[in-house]
C-alpha cells in the first residue's frame, strides 16, 4: 500500500490513547494524511480536537508498538488497510463510525465479495448449531462470504459451515488480530487465517476487554448486506449486532424457535420488530440474491423434507422427555430408548439436562 513512513504515521495516529476513530477522522479531514497531522503543530490541532487530545497526539510515544506492527506486517498473509487504501472495505465507508485502520490476516480479497453476517448465542442448542452451520454452508455455496465474530457457539458453527462452501468466511475480532479468543477456537482461528480472513481494528496484542466486543459488532453488520440471527436470548450481544444492522440500513433475518426456549426470545423479538422470519437459505436469497450470480442462487437446494422416522416425527423440535415420546408414539420405553440412542449417534438428536431430548435435523 503506502510506504513504511506513511504506514508508520497511520499506526501512530491510531495508537494515541483516547483518540478514537471519530477524532481521528476529524484530524484527517482537517489536515489530510497522518503525516500532515503530526507536522501541523499544537495550536492547529487544538482547534480541531481540543487541548488534551492535541497534546496526547503530539507527545505519545508509540515507537515500539509501531515497529512491532511493521514487523508483523512483513510476514506473509498479514495486511494493513487504512481509510486511504483502495482495498479498504467499501461497505464500512457507509457506516457512521468506520475504523481508521484495520489489521488483517489471511485473504483480504474476501472483503470485495458479497457478505452475510451470521450471529447468535454462545450457549447454543444442538439445533441452533446445526442451523448455523447448514445455513452458512448453503449461503457460502450461493456466493456469500459469511462474516461472524469467532465466539463459541453460533459464531463458530457459522464459520465452520462457511468453510464447507467456496465463498469462505471473515472473522471480526474484539482482540488484536494476532490473538485467538476464546482459546477453545484455536484450531478454527488457524483454519480461518489460512482459508479465510481474520480482521480487527484493535492494535496488535489487545486483550479481550469487554468494551471491545459491542464495537466489534458494528463492523460485523457493517461489512454485510444483512445479518442472520440464529439463536439469541433477550440479553444477547447478537441483538446489538442486529440493532447496528438496522441503523446501518442492512437487512435483518431471524430463525424462529420454540416459544419455551429462552434462546428463541431474542429472535422472536426481532421478528416482532420487523426482521424477516426465515426457515431456509432460500428465504434469505429471495431478499439478497441479487448480490450473487444467479446460477449460484439457483443451485442452492430447497429445505429438505421432514424425516418420516416415527421417533423424529413425534419428537418434533421442542425438548421432550422419554415418557412423552412413549405416549405420543405408543412404543415401549426400551424401544424408544434404543431408537433415541441410534439417532444421537447419527447426530439427529441431542440429549438435554433433565432427561429431555431435542431433534437437531
Amino acid at each position: 500500500m503506502s510506504s513504511d513512513l506513511e504506514l508508520a504515521a497511520w499506526l501512530r495516529l491510531t495508537l494515541v490513547p483516547g483518540l478514537g476513530p471519530r477524532a481521528q477522522r476529524e484530524l484527517l479531514s482537517a489536515f489530510g494524511l497522518p503525516s500532515n497531522i503530526f507536522a501541523a503543530g499544537h495550536a492547529a490541532l487544538v482547534r480541531v480536537v481540543g487541548e488534551d487530545l492535541a497534546r496526547r497526539t503530539l507527545t505519545h510515544d508509540s515507537n515500539r508498538e509501531v515497529e512491532e506492527a511493521l514487523r508483523w506486517g512483513e510476514q506473509p498473509g498479514n495486511h494493513f488497510l487504512t481509510l486511504a487504501d483502495s482495498n479498504y472495505p467499501a461497505s464500512l465507508l457507509e457506516i457512521a463510525d468506520p475504523p481508521t485502520l484495520l489489521y488483517a490476516r489471511g485473504n483480504p480479497d474476501l472483503l470485495k465479495r458479497p457478505m452475510l453476517a451470521v450471529v447468535g448465542s454462545r450457549n447454543a442448542t444442538g439445533q441452533g448449531l446445526s442451523n448455523a452451520e447448514r445455513f452458512s454452508a448453503a449461503l457460502s455455496e450461493a456466493g456469500f462470504t459469511i462474516v461472524s465474530g469467532l465466539a463459541l457457539g453460533i459464531d463458530a458453527a457459522a464459520h465452520r459451515g462457511a468453510l464447507r462452501g467456496p465463498s469462505s468466511t471473515v472473522a471480526v475480532l474484539g482482540t488484536g488480530v494476532d490473538r485467538c479468543y476464546p482459546s477453545g477456537n484455536a484450531a478454527l482461528y488457524e483454519r480461518i487465517a489460512a482459508e479465510g480472513l481474520m480482521l480487527s481494528e484493535c492494535p496488535l496484542g489487545t486483550a479481550p476487554f469487554a468494551a471491545n466486543f459491542p464495537r466489534r459488532n458494528r463492523l460485523i453488520s457493517g461489512l454485510a448486506h444483512g445479518v442472520l440471527v440464529v439463536e439469541a436470548a433477550i440479553s444477547s450481544g447478537s441483538l446489538i449486532t442486529a440493532r447496528c444492522a438496522g441503523e446501518q440500513g442492512r437487512e435483518v433475518f431471524a430463525i424462529p424457535g420454540s416459544i419455551h426456549s429462552p434462546l428463541s426470545k431474542g429472535c422472536h423479538a426481532l421478528i416482532k420488530q420487523g426482521a424477516k422470519l426465515v426457515e431456509s437459505a432460500q428465504d434469505i436469497l429471495e431478499e439478497l440474491g441479487h448480490w450473487v450470480p444467479r446460477q449460484l442462487f439457483d443451485a442452492v437446494p430447497e429445505q429438505e423434507e421432514a424425516d418420516e422416522d416415527p421417533i423424529l416425527r413425534h419428537l418434533g423440535y421442542d425438548p421432550c422427555t422419554l415418557d412423552m415420546l412413549c405416549q405420543r408414539s405408543g412404543l415401549t420405553p426400551d424401544t424408544v430408548s434404543a431408537m433415541l440412542l441410534q439417532h444421537e449417534l447419527d447426530g439427529k438428536v441431542t440429549s438435554l439436562p433433565g432427561g429431555r431430548y431435542q431433534r437437531k435435523t
